[in-house]
């Protein structure tokens, strides 16, 4: 998924490929399928108009039935569960597993999503390949809506548009309304326990340093290298973020994985803060909303004071 990043600017919570990802890109080579009621190689098929076919038209491959989009497509049916956040469901096969994935657990999925015309976007079976991602590193409905299944099963979802990409593109080739996924639950891979809460995450302690711009900050691990990273420079690092009221966001130690990514493309204070590191630093960050995402920001960022525990492997 783009997928989403907590750490991007004005990311769009999203996707592996669309449905998925703030940071896997919508796949470029997924294409729309023709109209199930498109009956292939007739060649005698007049359109509305009553013109003639192309001959384009009339050789048109089938659409292949893993892609066609579902009949109900354009709304939950009756007997959809509907959630409090408006989120619908529907089991379409029932799973083998027990277990429910939690936010910070790693899924494998294989998926297809459609805009509710029936226009697929995006899908995984298209690639031949399941896809993996953190549930937390997702639209809002994603993470939601998995966390509901077990291993096996395969799901139909109604995401509404505030719990997918909007209304209106957020980046370019975004679906936007109400989106409809068939997804089906191959692999949970359970995420390492997160760090504990620090017991200063509601604001700096005395001790902690404060810049002219207002992020206050206090290293916790002296490190090793002797050079700051520049605008110019990615940077790769571990890191968990918190509200200030103790609840984590999002961490890249509980995916195990760390995260790199440019040191200009970020939230602002993170650029600074980055920028007054060295490698084999870990360091604790009090970011002030306006240097954050804001007081009340869209799209499922977090608001308010944030608080990271950030450690610099390397810069790249």
């Amino acid at each position: 998924m783009q997928r989403r990043s907590v750490l991007k600017v004005g990311v769009v919570a999203a996707v592996a490929a669309a449905g998925c990802d703030a940071n896997q890109q919508t796949s470029a080579s997924a294409e729309p399928p023709a109209s199930s009621s498109a009956k292939p190689g007739a060649s005698t098929q007049q359109p509305a108009g009553g013109k003639p076919m192309s001959s384009a038209a009339k050789t048109a491959a089938p659409v292949d039935p893993k892609f066609a989009p579902p009949p109900d497509v354009a709304a939950p049916p009756a007997d959809a569960t509907k959630t409090a956040s408006g989120l619908a469901y529907k089991v379409v096969t029932k799973g083998s597993g027990t277990e429910h994935p939690a936010a910070a657990d790693t899924m494998k999925v294989h998926y297809t999503g459609w805009t509710k015309d029936g226009k697929m976007f995006d899908s995984s079976h298209k690639r031949n390949e399941p896809t993996e991602f953190p549930l937390n590193g997702v639209i809002p409905g994603w993470t939601e809506g998995v966390q509901l299944m077990v291993i096996g099963e395969k799901t139909r979802f109604w995401i509404p548009a505030d719990q997918a990409y909007g209304d209106v593109a957020r980046r370019p080739g975004a679906p936007t309304g109400q989106l409809t996924f068939d997804i089906e639950l191959l692999e949970i891979k359970k995420a390492p326990p997160p760090p504990p809460v620090p017991e200063d995450v509601a604001g700096p302690p005395k001790d902690a340093k404060k810049t002219k711009s207002g992020l206050s900050y206090k290293v916790l691990t002296k490190g090793t290298g002797t050079v700051n990273p520049t605008d110019t420079n990615k940077v790769e690092v571990h890191y968990t973020g918190w509200t200030k009221d103790g609840k984590m966001f999002d961490s890249s130690v509980t995916r195990g994985k760390p995260a790199r990514f440019a040191v200009t493309g970020v939230i602002k204070g993170w650029t600074e803060g980055l920028k007054l590191m060295v490698e084999g630093e870990k360091t604790r960050f009090w970011i002030p909303a306006d240097l954050a995402y804001g007081e009340s920001p869209s799209g499922g960022a977090p608001g308010g004071q944030l608080t990271f525990d950030v450690e610099l492997l390397k810069i790249l």
